[in-house]
């Protein structure tokens, strides 16, 4: 008789399927990684020289830093990171359950519809059409889109796994079941927006609102579209590149669940010393360093997988790509926690440290295991050997240096920037108060970093090379892989064989054991793993809600006007809040900095109530030029028409763009009536008055005339002629000069 708790006898031949996977998908999973991989690093390299020498923009709409700037974020996030994480998964998936995928046709769908997001993501951001949320920037027809496509890769997989013919869900698929459940609610949630007509809609958050559930949304996007998902693919790939199995079973249920629990309250890290409320903030940080445990678990399950190994990482360049990406994943993981540490995030919020930080995640860890990816897996597709191992080291090392370089530079800038920022001289006055002082010390390491990222896309032109010259070495066509796999066992029987293992003596085993329950029924893995994503989400969002609502309003906060939202609109479309803030936080310096006058309480920084109308919040996080919350009557409409036509003119070592076209396109006043009527209706009621509703474009003419006559008393009368009221300049001079104007000055 045989012993209950050893593995499953062999299956009789009579017992045995055929099944042929669908390798086909995989292979053109990784031919788009790196494809788009190419152009979004060579969009970032582009970037990086724009901040170094301005005049790379152009002078054009569509090429400038601003309309650039997301392209690059959605290009390497959602296509370079995004293709592969579909490659790695449509391989191991049907590896893992023995079977093929559910549905040919839905994978193909899945293909298809991811590529033609990326493309109309392509088209839309260097036209200008943008959500303006970060990281989440797509129009709302493309947002649809995605949660289409989203959701037919989760239909397929979750209909494959109940097709699946082998019992145990390996860790792998925990994490890709996180990854889909994660980022659908996130998707969903933060892209809830009414539509004021075929490529423009309002955000039904506002302000604070907003501000949390964007970056409830953001912060999540890296940890559910850029962490769960590799880390699934580590568990799967790196103990097949090493042969060996994974160093503790016990220790992926622990680095799982916490994770996926704790991730989803830390969102509001990123809003430290601002107009958020104390409660979330303190959340934030403390979640944040509670993530440092489940994370540097799973990097140390990682590395130890690959004991007794090493001999064979200083051979296989796949390994070595293994290994540096997952002590990259460590260090962003350390620096994540840190940077939530409110003293330290005072120094490095809005700087390039942070940036610094996300591309080291991004370069280090995303980049490297895709290209791990590829190096692995179009062998095996192949049935061949690598082209050129040599080769492959040498893009190791060419990524590794780069990746070095580029968190170096920004490290040092970004902490000479905070510096800077915060520093007072012996009379308590700022130290630099002059932004353009910043600027320059800057400047030397853009040109660091923009050789970094060159150095880096280098080394994608190695993969791409020894990757095709791999394929021609082949010499036949992708190989059709059919195996003999055994029919899933009947429950009962898998049912005795678990309950048996309950009753050993020792707790991990047991503890195995109890989890393996969770393991055999896919349906509770996915309610468990939905309950621990949603506890968090609704505990950071929700009160938040319920206070804003009952919250009393800053009486003398009114909505923008109709120009002023024309503005708005422009300025976001032109991507100005990639460069500048709109929020002064509530330090000291900040505070001296930006007074633009004498506010109540003796302080200038944002209050929560000043942005309630702000659909969506502008608050920013990165500050290439100074905030601009209390910009609002700081200078003459002058001033701002000379800066937007030729910035460096006015502010002397300036790296903003030039905007010429809007001295000659003119105001869309045609979409005033539908923003204004979207704006007013519920749920986003906003009290406009009955003249503005009854009649928006003329209460916008009326009052461009009135900004137009001002600016020609203010200008050399010989260029007076040149000014035009029904030219965009003029509604961005209007919503420039209202920026934090809202609350009266303190009277005497």
């Amino acid at each position: 008789m045989s012993d209950p708790a050893s593995p499953m006898p062999a299956p009789r031949e009579a017992e045995l399927d055929t099944v042929t996977y669908d390798d086909r998908i995989v292979l053109w999973f990784i031919w788009a990684s790196l494809v788009f991989g190419v152009i979004g690093l060579l969009v970032g390299v582009v970037l990086a020289l724009q901040l170094a020498v301005p005049g790379l923009n152009l002078d054009l709409p569509w090429t400038t830093y601003g309309r650039l700037r997301p392209l690059h974020t959605n290009a390497v996030i959602f296509a370079f990171a995004g293709n592969a994480i579909f490659a790695g998964f449509y391989y191991a998936t049907q590896r893992l359950l023995k079977t093929r995928m559910w549905c040919d046709k839905l994978s193909w769908f899945h293909f298809w519809g991811w590529q033609a997001i990326i493309l109309s993501a392509a088209v839309s951001l260097p036209l200008g059409l943008t959500s303006g949320k970060e990281y989440a920037e797509l129009i709302w027809p493309i947002d649809i889109a995605i949660a289409v496509v989203w959701v037919a890769w989760t239909a397929n997989t979750v209909a494959t796994i109940f097709i699946r013919r082998e019992r145990h869900l390996y860790v792998a698929i925990w994490f890709l079941l996180a990854t889909q459940i994660g980022v659908a609610m996130l998707h969903v949630v933060n892209s809830l927006a009414i539509p004021t007509g075929p490529l423009h809609a309002y955000s039904v958050f506002s302000g604070v609102q907003d501000a949390l559930v964007q970056w409830w949304y953001g912060h999540n996007a890296v940890a559910f579209f850029l962490t769960t998902p590799f880390l699934g693919l580590m568990y799967y790939y790196l103990p097949k590149a090493a042969e060996r199995p994974v160093y503790s079973y016990r220790l992926s249920i622990i680095h799982f669940w916490s994770l996926i629990f704790l991730y989803i309250w830390s969102g509001p890290h990123h809003l430290l010393n601002q107009a958020t409320p104390e409660w979330a903030q303190t959340l934030g940080v403390t979640f944040s360093i509670m993530l440092l445990a489940p994370s540097w678990g799973g990097m140390i399950n990682g590395l130890l997988t690959l004991r007794g190994a090493w001999d064979r990482v200083r051979q296989d360049p796949v390994l070595k790509f293994w290994v540096a990406a997952v002590t990259f994943y460590g260090m962003a993981t350390f620096e994540g926690p840190l940077l939530s540490l409110r003293t330290v995030n005072a120094l490095s919020h809005n700087s390039e440290w942070t940036i610094g930080h996300v591309h080291g995640g991004a370069m280090g860890w995303n980049g490297l295991i895709a290209f791990a990816l590829a190096y692995w897996l179009i062998p095996k597709l192949y049935k061949t050997k690598l082209h050129s191992p040599g080769l492959a080291n040498l893009h190791f090392w060419t990524s590794t240096v780069a990746i070095f370089l580029y968190m170096v530079a920004l490290w040092i800038a970004g902490v000479a920037q905070g510096l800077m920022t915060l520093q007072f001289n012996d009379e308590a006055r700022l130290m630099y108060p002059d932004w353009m002082e910043i600027v320059r010390t800057t400047i030397p390491f853009y040109w660091l970093r923009a050789f970094a990222g060159l150095l880096y896309l280098t080394g994608i032109f190695l993969c791409i090379y020894n990757v095709v010259m791999t394929v021609r070495r082949a010499g036949q066509p992708l190989q059709t892989v059919t195996v003999q796999v055994p029919r899933l066992a009947p429950d009962e029987e898998v049912g005795k064989h678990i309950d048996a293992a309950l009753d050993k003596p020792t707790t991990r085993e047991k503890g195995n054991a109890l989890h393996a329950l969770v393991e055999r029924w896919p349906t509770l893995m996915i309610v468990l793993i939905t309950v621990s994503l949603v506890i968090g989400g609704f505990c950071e969002i929700v009160p938040q809600l319920i206070q804003g609502a009952v919250t009393p309003k800053i009486a003398s906060v009114k909505p923008y006007t109709p120009l002023e939202l024309a503005g708005r609109d422009i300025y976001i479309r032109e991507g100005c809040n990639t460069c500048h803030t709109q929020m002064v936080r509530t330090l000291r310096a900040e505070t001296e900095r930006y007074r633009g006058s004498e506010y109540p309480g003796g302080a200038s920084y944002t209050r929560a109530g000043e942005t309630i109308y702000d659909r969506p919040f502008l608050w920013g996080s990165k500050r290439t030029g100074p905030d601009l919350w209390r910009l609002g009557g700081k200078y003459n409409h002058a001033w701002h028409w000379a800066h937007m036509e030729r910035p460096a003119d006015v502010a002397p070592s300036s790296t903003m763009p030039r905007y010429p076209w809007l001295y000659t396109d003119a105001i869309d006043y045609a979409s005033l009536p539908s923003k204004i009527r979207v704006l007013s209706m519920a749920p986003l009621y906003t009290p406009y008055s009955r003249e503005d509703q009854a009649d928006p474009i003329g209460a916008a003419k009326a009052q461009a005339a009135k900004v137009a006559d001002e600016l020609r008393a203010q200008i050399d009368p010989a260029d007076r002629a040149k000014v035009d009221q029904d030219k965009e300049i003029i509604a961005m001079i209007a919503y420039l000069q209202r920026l934090g104007t809202d609350l009266q000055k303190a009277k005497p």
